[in-house]
């Protein structure tokens, strides 16, 4: 097919990546930790963890999971922790023994938790001990061998993480105690880890990389399978986008979390290709705390969200901030709002670009150039990735029509883990993914989305599948009949709306949340619930989720 978007390319960025380059994200990170070894490469609550230090740390957990835990490659361990020195740690010293990396929400309750560990099957667990007794709970029914717990304060040392872990604790007493028999504690694992030899392993670039959770086409949580090659091509092609723009020793802002892939990619594994310095941000809410690390690190380039952005202009003193290094903003996972990027571009002087991918695109598929004032478009299919707009049958349509968006590229996933059935939904022949997104594409190469043809939910940035929130509220008895539905929303862009029939008339909202909060995240809960005698439907009976949505905006 024609590459006509080649044309509007920005100069220096490449029509095409090797994505052989490296054999394995594990040949990635030690030929980088020992290129950049004097550098910091994250820095988290003041505490500087240098290259060197990351390769040490890394090597003394990989090392303590082959010897301890009787870890082989491709054992699945699953990592449930937000942004803290120990995540680099665990992800790359996993990834150098060879284990595959299956990343967890750390809000998820245990339900969440259970599904996501017996459909991966993940062996050894890491979480954060506020989030223990989660894992206590899921743990009886599901084959987890090693649990590792750590706190927050735990990388930190000394005084510093002392006072922290207390004024953590002190703030998270309403937390409920936990005690798994055997658990082992991170700090004591690498100290034990520094006293083993690391085993070579071989990584092969088909090797799978991560199981990265998501809704895929019904919106039962699956797992795609990113390989080495995938996650290699992909950070290729974000350091070829980005990285000419970029100051040596770079540094950047990590306010999404790492569990999400586009943190993932776009921070922890593009930054570690560019040597760059990343500040972990282990509570982004905590706006005023935000403005003070911002203060503290001013950031040459900063990822992240629609209301992220939005919820920075509202807060006290960052417009006052010195924004003189910022070379960079770019938003993905929700759309962002024109006035939003207006607003930012008036307080920073930097345009926030738009960018936008897949799960099922490790994510990054398509980016507008840096530096380009915003133009509502999602950007220009990335190096070695193609765009193709086609219709229900996968025919390709001609420019400037509407249709599903389609991507192939070196960084497309292999498939769904062990759901072969899935995957042939959304695989064309010839290596096309079918995304669900409806769009068009323009003339100089820019893709605009246009609606969605899935039913998913967006809620800052994270996808809610409706037929999961459905599934829980019908486990209710006061229920018949439930959809779930997008609700448009100032701060997170969406909410969950949630019409129900009831079974039982004394059925109230309030008892049907509380209900529902036991087995979602709190962003997965909804936050209005409409009452109705019944439910839009076609002439098969299928409820009609869209005449739902219209009801809402209108």
């Amino acid at each position: 097919m024609e590459k006509y978007w080649l044309k509007s390319y920005p100069k220096g960025v490449p029509v095409e990546i090797d994505p052989n380059q490296y054999a394995s994200l594990k040949e990635l990170t030690e030929k980088c930790c020992a290129k950049y070894a004097d550098r910091d490469a994250y820095v988290s609550m003041d505490r500087a963890l240098t290259f060197g230090e990351l390769d040490r740390e890394s090597a003394a957990f990989g090392a303590w999971l082959q010897h301890e835990a009787g870890a082989r490659p491709g054992t699945r361990i699953a990592l449930m922790m937000p942004n803290l020195l120990q995540y680099p740690i665990a992800m790359f010293g996993a990834l150098r023994a060879g284990l595959t990396i299956v990343n967890v929400n750390p809000l998820y309750t245990w339900h969440e938790l259970e599904h996501q560990v017996n459909d991966s099957g993940a062996e050894i667990i890491v979480v954060l001990e506020n989030f223990a007794h989660v894992v206590q709970k899921a743990l009886p029914s599901t084959k987890l061998k090693t649990v590792i717990v750590t706190s927050i304060g735990e990388m930190l040392g000394g005084l510093k993480g002392t006072i922290v872990n207390f004024v953590v604790r002190r703030v998270q007493k309403m937390v409920p105690a936990w005690k798994i028999s055997g658990a082992h504690r991170f700090g004591e694992v690498l100290a034990k880890g520094r006293s083993l030899a690391l085993q070579p392993v071989a990584v092969a670039p088909e090797d799978i990389a991560f199981l990265q959770y998501t809704g895929g086409t019904t919106g039962v949580s699956k797992g795609a399978v990113l390989t080495h090659r995938n996650m290699v091509a992909n950070v290729l092609q974000g350091t070829a986008w980005f990285g000419s723009s970029m100051p040596e020793r770079a540094t950047y802002v990590i306010a999404l979390p790492l569990y999400h892939i586009f943190s993932l990619t776009a921070n922890a594994l593009m930054y570690l290709l560019l040597g760059g310095r990343g500040i972990l941000i282990t509570n982004p809410r905590d706006m005023k705390n935000f403005v003070k690390t911002l203060r503290k690190y001013p950031p040459n380039l900063f990822m992240g969200v629609n209301t992220l952005f939005n919820g920075l202009l509202h807060t006290p003193g960052f417009k006052e901030l010195d924004h003189s290094n910022l070379i960079g903003t770019v938003g993905g996972g929700m759309a962002v709002q024109a006035a939003v990027a207006e607003k930012w571009k008036a307080a920073t002087g930097c345009v926030l670009s738009q960018g936008w991918g897949l799960t099922e695109t490790s994510p990054i598929a398509t980016m507008n150039p840096i530096g380009v004032d915003f133009n509502g478009s999602i950007g220009l299919p990335v190096s070695s990735t193609e765009i193709s707009i086609r219709d229900d049958a996968g025919a390709a349509l001609q420019i400037g029509a509407i249709g599903e968006i389609c991507v192939r590229g070196p960084q497309v996933m292999r498939g769904y883990w062990n759901r072969p059935d899935e995957t042939a939904e959304v695989m064309l022949p010839d290596g096309w993914l079918r995304t669900g997104d409806v769009g068009r594409m323009d003339d100089a190469g820019f893709v605009y989305i246009e609606d969605r043809k899935k039913d998913m939910i967006l809620v800052s940035g994270f996808n809610v599948y409706p037929n999961e929130v459905e599934g829980v509220a019908a486990q209710h008895p006061g229920v018949l009949e439930a959809a779930a539905v997008a609700k448009a929303d100032e701060k997170s862009g969406e909410v969950v709306a949630l019409f129900v029939v009831r079974k039982d008339p004394a059925l109230t909202e309030q008892e049907l949340t509380s209900f529902m909060r036991e087995s979602l995240t709190g962003y997965k809960v909804p936050k209005f619930v409409y009452f109705r005698d019944e439910l839009p439907k076609s002439n098969v009976g299928k409820i009609l989720r869209r005449r739902l949505r219209d009801e809402l905006a209108r």
